[in-house]
């Protein structure tokens, strides 16, 4: 049984429907577009495309399909050029729409290509990674990763619908999965308790009777902090707290080298800076360090960099990330577990010691 919640953004509302199976939900609204004259286009990558054959078939049947590379190289100029000769090629109009088929690298990549392709075509999510289910398909925003940092090119561009099928998580590598379980544990971080506790209590997996619930809750959460700040532009706190983690992460991304570290494995180590900044500036103690340490390396995450990286390259990095505001980066630090708040003017020493918590030098 399908179950529905919608995202509102302004004056707009979209629906994310989860299911066991999305294969028949998706087959429908193509077949929707389809039959009112629209054009369809899917984008996909290269393992998924091979993994889920028969869905393909049964989803799209004819319409044109672009696999690109798997992994974060995709997330680049050339591969988002492919991307629009593609639609070019098979002469997308205004009308028509594009489905981005897979992990958050393809929905990033699709999406900055749905707005950008004449100004702004329909686009529909359909995740197939924990990751993309809970965090990058839901929300609008799209983007490329450059030389200079990770998603510095992009554009807000909400879909009109996301579809969830949660069995297609069954086959997902059990490190994507991991690197999914991040943002689920971030989620509980910055803003329910409840959810941090239960992963506290037991690790989720793939045959956890409440994965989907979870996986809902996770949305639910998106969805309430989108709503009240689409284009993250409040002063304080508003979408900007989903960021919690990230401002480490991406620096950790780009140094290593993208692919060095899946997004989630990097959020991960960057959830564990947070926290040890959090407890720098007197907000947390030992012990709620010690318990975020602990539920990332229960859901086999990392919680130190895997070898060293450059203080210096780190905050090189972290100066040029899209959330430095008059040349000083935004941090997000935990008040308490399950609570959070963006801060400003943060000592450089105090990041220096969270990076140094990590293992950096």
């Amino acid at each position: 049984m399908a179950h529905e919640l919608n995202v509102e953004v302004g004056e707009r509302r979209y629906p994310i429907i989860l299911a066991n199976s999305a294969v028949e939900i998706v087959r429908g609204q193509v077949a929707e577009l389809l039959q009112s004259g629209r054009k369809v286009a899917v984008v996909t990558d290269a393992c998924v495309q091979k993994a889920q054959q028969d869905a393909f078939e049964l989803m799209f049947r004819q319409q044109p399909i672009l696999a690109v590379e798997a992994g974060e190289a995709a997330k680049s100029l050339a591969t988002f050029g492919a991307v629009l000769d593609f639609l070019a090629a098979n002469r997308i109009d205004r009308g028509g729409a594009l489905f981005a088929v897979g992990g958050g690298v393809v929905g990033d990549l699709a999406g900055f290509a749905a707005a950008a392709w004449l100004r702004g075509i329909d686009l529909f999510q359909v995740p197939t990674t924990l990751l993309a289910m809970v965090d990058s398909s839901v929300g609008g925003k799209t983007g490329i990763n450059i030389a200079a940092g990770k998603n510095l090119v992009g554009a807000f561009h909400q879909p009109r619908a996301v579809f969830i099928g949660t069995a297609v998580l069954q086959t997902l590598p059990s490190r994507e999965f991991a690197a999914g379980m991040a943002e689920i544990i971030k989620y509980g971080l910055l803003g329910d308790i409840k959810l941090f506790e239960r992963l506290e209590h037991e690790p989720l997996t793939v045959r956890s009777d409440d994965l989907a619930l979870v996986i809902r809750r996770c949305c639910e959460l998106k969805a309430e902090i989108v709503a009240a700040d689409e284009r993250e532009t409040a002063s304080e706190g508003g979408r900007a707290l989903l960021n919690l983690g990230h401002t480490f992460g991406h620096a950790i991304e780009q140094v290593a080298g993208y692919g060095s570290y899946l997004h989630g494995e990097a959020v991960a180590i960057g959830l564990c800076a947070a926290a040890r900044l959090s407890q720098s500036l007197g907000y947390l103690d030992d012990q709620a360090v010690s318990r975020i340490e602990h539920v990332i390396a229960r859901h086999s995450l990392p919680t130190r960099l895997r070898s060293t990286l450059g203080l210096q390259e780190l905050f090189s990095a972290m100066s040029r990330d899209k959330k430095v505001r008059a040349g000083v980066p935004r941090f997000v630090v935990l008040n308490s577990l399950g609570q959070a708040k963006t801060q400003d003017g943060i000592p450089l020493a105090a990041a220096e010691r969270a990076f140094r918590a990590i293992g950096a030098s």
